[in-house]
């Protein structure tokens, strides 16, 4: 037990971390700094990746944390040591915000979206019981409601909550439509249902698909992947082949998870087509629109989820093509009546028995997560901003700087393009004059070794992937600040790098 001495020590300690004015002058150098920093960024003063290897990277943290300030240092100290820090984060951390990133689905958040996450954060606005976060609540329902009339669901005939990332949504409506679908397997597990349980899923669905199969005790071997047509999109009529074999086989179908769009190269899967073979088979369909579900906001590529509404369950990540900070994502329900058929379990000490109205408020009854952070600010702060527009804006010139890339990529005869891309994901190989005729896999081992050079160079920021197995190279025009410019510079840039590869 502490002595009255050393209690009031530490309280005075506590009490100067916890001073308001403390905040305010450390808020005015952050905004003054990130402020800075987004215009360099923005403008390419900098690389888009500062390229250091993880060990130097994990040794300078490491050695920060012997750099504390003393006990009792005053508050000028203090904000000049949160400075050196929010220096060292800025110049360590990925530019998402240079226009020459062009790699993973990850955006360049809209700033002042940020700002609204700091309110959250800075707050603590939990979510688990509405009396926790009832703003936090509040926002994230009407985001849901806003965002499922999107889909082309009728107000108040559906349910949706946020999710801390796509993945953890995808378990979500997995888990809803296993307990449909098996009945008693969340108290009885599987073992009493027969021959195995099977997913059908999209060959190309996203890896949380099969994790979640683990995770439920599925087996990521009865994940049954129907084959694509030309332009890597599911097969209607593979899938009905498949849906006839596994009913023949008395095999129980959990759900189908088909894509809009599928990760790889962002092709949109036929969902009316897939639909009516779901409908005739009484299955679950599931639609991971991670991705594209931003298709809503667009009239222009709003048919690109043609029948999205016909889906049992759907995902959407706002921290993709929303252009918020990470972690927002949304998981769907077109029934109503499913929202508490994921999990199943009492909890007095949280959820109050005495107010079972609350229910429907306290978020831990329908997710993954008790203690849910408040992942909605930012996108309810920027739409109560910008309205649906700037969000319009967003898909509309990102996709279609999509289909100019292509475009460039057609008329330049050392690229080959691997698909006509239906979005802002394009997926190419460089094809140099010295490797004409060379095997695929010397062709694919060069774009993964050429894409390597180039991220650690700082120009540019493009991701690899392989199609057929072969290796090729990637890009997601997730930046609204690109421009076609900076499209003819990455194909010089991986010109240039590929001869320096090459030996030339």
């Amino acid at each position: 037990m502490l002595s009255s001495a050393e209690m009031s020590e530490a309280r005075q300690r506590i009490a100067a971390a916890y001073d308001p004015e403390l905040l305010r002058g450390a808020g005015h150098r952050l905004i003054e700094q990130l402020a800075a920093h987004l215009g360099d960024v923005q403008a390419s003063r900098t690389a888009v990746l500062p390229w250091r290897e993880p060990a130097a990277n994990v040794a300078e943290a490491a050695s920060w944390l012997e750099r504390s300030l003393p006990a009792g240092a005053d508050g000028t100290q203090v904000l000049r040591h949160f400075s050196q820090l929010v220096t060292l984060m800025l110049q360590r951390g990925q530019n998402l915000h240079d226009p020459r990133y062009v790699g993973h689905q990850v955006p360049a958040p809209v700033p002042l979206a940020g700002l609204f996450d700091a309110l959250g954060a800075t707050t603590n606005q939990c979510m688990a019981v509405y009396d926790m976060g009832p703003w936090a609540t509040a926002a994230e329902w009407c985001l849901v409601e806003r965002l499922g009339q999107l889909i082309g669901w009728p107000r108040s005939t559906f349910a949706g909550m946020a999710t801390h990332g796509g993945s953890l949504a995808n378990l979500t409506a997995l888990l809803a439509a296993r307990n449909v679908a098996l009945g008693d397997s969340w108290e009885q597990g599987l073992s009493g249902h027969g021959r195995a349980p099977v997913l059908v899923a999209h060959a190309d669905a996203h890896y949380s698909v099969g994790r979640s199969a683990g995770i439920l005790g599925l087996g990521t071997a009865q994940v049954e992947r129907v084959g694509l047509d030309a332009r890597r999109r599911m097969d209607p009529a593979q899938l009905e082949d498949t849906l006839r074999q596994l009913r023949g086989q008395q095999r129980p179908i959990v759900e189908v998870v088909a894509c809009a769009c599928s990760t790889s190269i962002g092709a949109f899967d036929p969902l009316a087509d897939i639909a009516d073979v779901c409908q005739r088979y009484g299955v679950w369909l599931h639609v991971d629109a991670a991705h594209g579900g931003s298709a809503c906001v667009s009239a222009r590529y709003r048919p690109l989820v043609a029948g999205l509404e016909r889906a049992d369950s759907v995902v959407w990540d706002a921290h993709k093509m929303l252009f918020m900070p990470a972690l927002c994502a949304f998981v769907f329900f077109r029934d109503k009546a499913l929202r508490f058929e994921a999990f199943r379990q009492e909890a007095p000490y949280l959820f109050d028995p005495a107010a079972p109205g609350m229910a429907e408020f306290d978020s831990g009854l329908r997710t993954v997560e008790c203690t849910k952070r408040a992942a909605t600010f930012g996108l309810w702060g920027v739409w109560a901003l910008y309205g649906q527009q700037l969000f319009a804006d967003l898909v509309d010139l990102t996709f279609s700087l999509g289909h100019q890339f292509y475009e460039r990529l057609q008329a330049a005869p050392d690229f080959e393009p691997l698909h006509e891309p239906q979005c802002n994901i394009v997926v190419f190989r460089y094809v140099p004059r010295a490797l004409a005729g060379a095997p695929p896999t010397r062709l694919g081992q060069f774009q993964l070794e050429l894409r390597r050079r180039i991220i650690e160079s700082g120009e540019f920021y493009l991701v690899s992937t392989k199609i057929n197995g072969i290796g090729a190279m990637r890009t997601t025009i997730i930046n609204p600040l690109t421009t076609p410019e900076h499209l003819d510079q990455l194909l010089d840039s991986i010109r240039r790098h590929g001869a320096a590869l090459l030996g030339a």
